[in-house]
């Protein structure tokens, strides 16, 4: 007759299977292999644990098993099973990866999961999760480019050294203008938001007008300068440079981050800063706009200051736009810069590579 491996219990175990077999909270799964092998510890066999606790041999032994081979832990999870046999090979799988990577459907842009599961030869729920085991989104799209200015390495490490480690004694602003901004108007008024329905509002509208932005934000405290006007050439710019050299202490140097927009870049406005030295001006490389941190309070202040606000004239426009931004000075929050010119660079050499690529190809 075989003997089953003895089963010996330091305190602490015994403890906690006693604990265990008592347990009204836990699952009867691991209640009962507690019993087990306590029974087993006290050098039962496993037929006599079986006849017991009314299990079969098989199991007893299995339990008594897994405690000498885990422990504890081991009573509390299943083994992994081997599951169901696979049905799509690692042929099929590669197939569709580059069908959906490199082929399109023929009257389609993209793939969706219907087309691919059709062309190849799979069911749509299988297409989708091979999509997303592998990254895969047909559906979604990024627009990008890359900047192509010889200059832009140096240009992109003057500015997050503006960032980073700004000068002292200085103030840094991003400045930059945000254009036609429509005073839009529903034909109807909009349905409030109730239980079981989101807000709601007309698909048409009417257009009042437009107004232009000028800002720049200060990348130390995240206060913004703001200036409002109904059109945007070299002479509403110098206004606005007027305004910053009013409002900032006179003391202070001014870095001032701007795009190269034209206006920017206007023999009166280089005249007006020559003129003022304690303005610097650092253009972003061409194609840029994003190293411009001011995009990013746009980016705030149309997502939850205009995208839904409904305008009966300009005037309103621009009195919702002060009032946001005073609102947003009154508790300033700054946006960190993180990202380092080396690993920005590196990044922008990789996109270079694969568009050469592409061209290439």
């Amino acid at each position: 007759m075989r003997v089953a491996r003895p089963v010996v219990l330091n305190p602490a175990q015994r403890r906690t299977l006693e604990q265990h077999s008592r347990a009204r909270s836990l699952p009867a799964r691991l209640v009962e292999r507690a019993r087990i092998v306590l029974r087993a510890a006290d050098g039962l066999q496993d037929r006599q644990i079986a006849e017991e606790l009314n299990i079969t041999p098989e199991k007893a032994a299995r339990w008594r098993t897994r405690f000498l081979d885990g422990g504890i832990p081991a009573l509390q999870k299943d083994a992994p099973r081997p599951g169901r046999t696979r049905t799509i090979t690692d042929t099929k799988v590669k197939r569709v990866i580059d069908m959906t990577t490199q082929d399109k459907p023929d009257n389609a842009t993209h793939w969706s999961t219907r087309t691919m599961a059709a062309a190849a030869g799979l069911s749509e729920t299988s297409v989708r999760r091979i999509w997303h085991a592998h990254g895969l989104k047909p559906h979604l799209v990024r627009t990008f480019k890359i900047s192509q200015d010889p200059h832009f390495a140096e240009k992109l490490e003057a500015i997050v050294a503006l960032y980073l480690n700004p000068p002292e004694h200085a103030i840094v602003l991003c400045a930059d203008e945000k254009s036609q901004i429509q005073a839009l108007d529903r034909t109807q008024p909009g349905l409030p938001l109730k239980k079981g329905r989101c807000g709601t509002m007309t698909h048409d509208y009417k257009r009042n007008g437009t107004a232009t932005l000028f800002a720049a934000l200060n990348t130390l405290d995240g206060t913004v300068i703001s200036m409002c006007d109904d059109r945007h050439r070299h002479q509403e710019w110098l206004q606005f440079l007027r305004v910053i050299n009013d409002v900032t202490p006179a003391g202070k140097q001014l870095h001032l981050i701007v795009d190269n927009y034209a206006t920017h870049k206007h023999p009166k406005v280089r005249r007006w800063l020559a003129r003022h030295p304690r303005f610097h001006v650092h253009f972003t490389p061409t194609s840029s706009s994003w190293l411009n941190m001011v995009e990013r309070f746009f980016r705030d202040l149309t997502q939850n200051g205009l995208r839904r606000g409904v305008f009966r004239d300009v005037e309103e426009l621009i009195m919702t736009i002060g009032a946001y931004i005073d609102k947003h000075n009154d508790k300033p929050k700054p946006f960190i810069w993180t990202a380092k010119a080396a690993d920005i660079l590196e990044k922008v050499k990789r996109a270079r590579t694969s568009l050469d690529n592409r061209h290439s190809a």
